[in-house]
């Protein structure tokens, strides 16, 4: 079964234009959001990035029938008990409309905390150690835990009659594999269906047959199709480079500073752009 969602992001408008646009996507006929969970935005230009945690309480309450996802990097910037614990007051408040969703992170957003940023093998290794954390507490379970996080006699108090999924995020055909082992689900970005094919093919013969996919389509409409290429271009320049760039920035300059090489019909092998009429 196929579910459109509506992209939430935070990087490009304020918390309260959010609310207004999740109460239209719904009344449009959207069924899902999806929400970024940024503390900086990709460019200057964007300008924006509110804290995605406050923000989904009251969405959830503007709007009554929204499936809400976040996409969320536990380890670094967010301690898993702290995560386990936000969840499950979402999931307690709106039963079957909250599901968590997994990354290992970027530069750009964890580095604030001034710990060490990790290589890939060590931030994935520390990601399931996190959700792993995560279910335990969720499962009721009192968590003790020495490894790349610590955790110390916690226990969660307040837990949901259903426990929220866990969707693994994944950009290479290796992570999807591995995601595919013990994620509930995977998520990725997107790009051109031969490419997004080779994940999708990866996740399921890692484990993930039969599990949901939320897979993205990113779109940018306007009267005539230049301006809709214009605006994309000055949105979304700066994140279209490979995992191994993306990962690595830690400031919005820096990834200006790479997003001024971007001609903007490189965009096209990212999102779709096209224009509407009236009539």
């Amino acid at each position: 079964m196929v579910n459109i969602g509506y992209h939430v992001s935070h990087e490009q408008f304020k918390p309260s234009e959010l609310l207004k646009y999740v109460q239209m996507s719904e009344q449009a006929g959207f069924t899902h959001a999806l929400s970024s969970d940024h503390f900086h935005p990709w460019s200057e230009e964007q300008g924006q990035s509110g804290f995605a945690w406050a923000w989904l309480g009251a969405a959830m309450q503007a709007t009554q029938k929204l499936s809400y996802r976040v996409v969320c990097a536990p380890g670094q910037r967010y301690h898993p008990a702290i995560i386990a614990q936000a969840a499950a007051t979402l999931a307690e408040m709106f039963p079957n409309r909250f599901w968590l969703t997994v990354g290992s992170g970027q530069a750009l957003n964890e580095h604030i905390t001034g710990d060490k940023w990790l290589i890939k093998s060590d931030r994935n290794a520390r990601l399931k150690e996190c959700v792993d954390v995560i279910r335990a507490l969720w499962a009721g379970e009192t968590v003790t835990h020495q490894g790349l996080v610590c955790v110390e006699e916690a226990k969660l108090y307040t837990r949901p009659e259903t426990p929220p999924l866990i969707i693994g995020a994944a950009i290479t055909v290796e992570t999807a594999e591995w995601l595919g082992s013990w994620a509930d689900g995977l998520i990725t970005i997107s790009r051109p269906p031969e490419k997004l094919k080779k994940v999708v093919d990866a996740f399921r013969r890692g484990g993930g047959e039969g599990k949901p996919m939320i897979l993205k389509v990113q779109l940018s409409y306007d009267r005539d199709e230049e301006t809709a290429l214009q605006k994309a271009h000055q949105q979304w320049r700066n994140n279209i480079f490979k995992n191994i760039l993306m990962t690595q920035l830690i400031t919005p300059r820096q990834f200006d500073a790479a997003g001024m090489f971007v001609q903007p019909k490189e965009l096209y092998e990212h999102l779709d752009a096209g224009c509407w009429q009236q009539r």
